[in-house]
């Protein structure tokens, strides 16, 4: 059964039960409290809420999808026979609808009638209960209506009750579902959301979330010893050069399928957030091609079969676009990297300093270091190398304070800088201007353009958003005119509260690494005349009440930081 008759029997099975096929949504996802969408209920978490109306949006309270998810806490476990950084996941999810008697019992069903999986290999494990959430008995009789009782073990919280999907969120009693002690699918029986610190309130609505390891299922359905013999893997690893060891070839593939769909949905590399897990996937690969040595074996083949894989089921992968982005960051990247390994033989013992100077000196990520460094950096470890990172980000925020002026900050927002009240009125106006600026290249470039960060001091702004290419004089003239434009029209500076999902019905800009509360101040940038919104932003503030207290405003630098984002420099006239 390839994994093409697994996506269909999958779909027309929870299809033929009432469920509506929605897409995979994004890897990047719409809550701003994780990094990557992990889960095929992250896109639905409104609707397990209450806050938002499946039968509105889907015109059923049942939905099926295949979730593109990206998970990082198993990246150095990469290479073994089941660890994974991309992977999908089959789903199908209940709002307010079946529960846990008829989840069972498809399950169940769907194992041995559609995979053919004999009742011999199942088992399960269910929630034994605790002082919060009671003994789950409603599961352990639906599954004993099916199996023998020494397949179904009770389990303790720490593997049967699915916390939220971020600091807060729906949560419940969960079962493990396995085939051969191997877990292929989790059943999640939303019953509770719980808060920050970890207390449960009944949810209005129950609400179910089902989880399948597609890459698990097609294993068992193929009959393979691990995932990586599988169709999903088995002829991309063919693809790959025979010296590579096998621990190279199942990172190497890994990293491919992850560097194809993150670029797909608009991560490109960087040193923060999404962009440098990205940045870390691609360059372990370059390392692996530059050290086998191998004429006509090129990386770029590879990126092109997995796009072809795919692009039937992901119409939106585009090759050109991909391998530009892995060309660029190799280009970049080759500058520093044979130096960068010469510096690591060289090194007789490698702590976490000086992993981290290899780093920032050559842009060798900690898998390289560890894996190339063997025995020197056999006392490395990830945890160790993240405090480094985190010391020097330390000592440059405090540089750049210093430099600011070498006094006690008034306001230090991160993104806004001011140490007495003039030049926190003069960073007030900057601020709103970076409103206008960001509003301005979108009308001028396009709606590709994202804000990636800003820095505001009582002197200038610097703006970085997502372009690219470099702007010619032309649209920088457009763009600075714009603004100027909006500025004279003593524009009116509004701010209002609403939830955060009706902010970005409305339009609202939202900065992808906020995390947003339920309710969020929101800033429109108006025409008094004409009542057009020319910019509306989710912002926590300040700003100036008017657009003409700004005066006016200049460009005086247009520059690349990174691969495809671009810095805009910004001072008042």
């Amino acid at each position: 059964m390839s994994h093409l008759e697994i996506r269909k029997i999958f779909f027309d099975f929870f299809k033929e039960r009432g469920h509506v096929i929605v897409p995979s949504s994004s890897l990047l996802p719409d809550d701003p409290s994780v990094l990557f969408t992990t889960a095929g209920m992250q896109q639905f978490k409104p609707y397990f809420l209450g806050k938002a109306d499946p039968m509105k949006d889907f015109g059923s309270r049942r939905t099926t999808s295949i979730q593109k998810s990206m998970r990082t806490s198993d990246i150095d476990e990469v290479g073994d026979e089941s660890h994974l950084t991309f992977f999908e996941m089959l789903g199908h999810f209940s709002f307010g609808d079946y529960f846990k008697k008829e989840t069972v019992n498809w399950t169940y069903k769907f194992l041995t009638k559609e995979l053919g999986i004999d009742k011999g290999r199942i088992s399960a494990t269910i929630f034994s209960g605790d002082k919060k959430i009671p003994f789950d008995e409603e599961s352990y009789n639906a599954w004993a209506a099916l199996l023998p009782n020494d397949k179904i073990k009770k389990g303790p919280r720490e593997d049967n009750v699915w916390g939220p999907a971020g600091p807060e969120g729906p949560c419940g009693a969960a079962n493990e579902v396995y085939v051969d002690n191997l877990e292929v699918a989790t059943l999640v029986f939303m019953e509770f959301y719980c808060d920050k610190n970890q207390d449960l309130t009944p949810l209005s609505q129950k609400g179910v979330d089902v989880g399948w390891g597609f890459e698990r299922i097609a294993m068992i359905s193929q009959g393979k010893k691990n995932i990586f013999e599988t169709d999903l893997f088995a002829p991309l690893i063919e693809k790959l050069p025979s010296s590579f060891s096998e621990k190279y070839k199942r990172i190497i593939a890994d990293h491919i399928r992850a560097l194809v769909f993150l670029i797909s949905d608009g991560v490109l590399p960087s040193n923060k957030d999404q962009g440098y897990v990205l940045r870390r996937l691609i360059r372990r690969i370059i390392v692996h091609e530059y050290l086998a040595h191998l004429d006509g074996f090129s990386i770029k083949d590879v990126i092109s079969f997995v796009i072809q894989m795919y692009d039937k089921i992901y119409p939106e992968l585009q090759n050109s676009k991909i391998i530009g982005e892995f060309e660029k960051e190799k280009e970049k990247f080759n500058k520093t990297l044979k130096n960068g390994l010469k510096e690591l033989e060289k090194a007789e013992y490698i702590d976490s300093a000086t992993a981290f100077r290899l780093y920032e000196s050559f842009g060798l990520p900690y898998e390289i270091i560890k894996e190339i460094g063997e025995q020197k950096a056999v006392d490395l470890k990830r945890e160790d190398f993240d405090k480094e990172f985190k010391k020097h980000q330390e000592k440059s925020r405090a540089g750049a304070e210093k430099k600011f002026g070498g006094h006690g900050l008034l306001l230090n927002t991160g993104e806004l800088k001011a140490g007495n009240e003039e030049e926190l009125k003069k960073a007030t106006k900057l601020h709103t201007a970076t409103h206008l600026l960001q509003a301005a290249l979108r009308k001028v470039l396009g709606d590709e353009i994202q804000q990636r960060g800003s820095d505001i001091t009582a002197e200038r702004f610097r703006f970085d958003f997502t372009f690219s290419r470099k702007l010619n004089p032309e649209e920088l003239k457009k763009v600075q005119d714009l603004v100027n434009e909006a500025i004279e029209k003593d524009m009116d500076v509004i701010r209002g509260e609403m939830p955060y999902e009706e902010a970005l019905k409305n339009g609202a800009m939202a900065f992808f690494k906020e995390k947003y509360p339920e309710i969020v101040s929101v800033y429109s940038i108006t025409d008094k005349k004409t009542e057009e919104v020319f910019s509306r932003e989710l912002c926590g503030g300040p700003h100036v009440k008017h657009t003409g207290e700004i005066g006016g405003i200049k460009i005086i630098k247009e520059e690349s930081i990174s691969s495809d984002i671009r810095r805009i420099r910004v001072v008042l006239k």
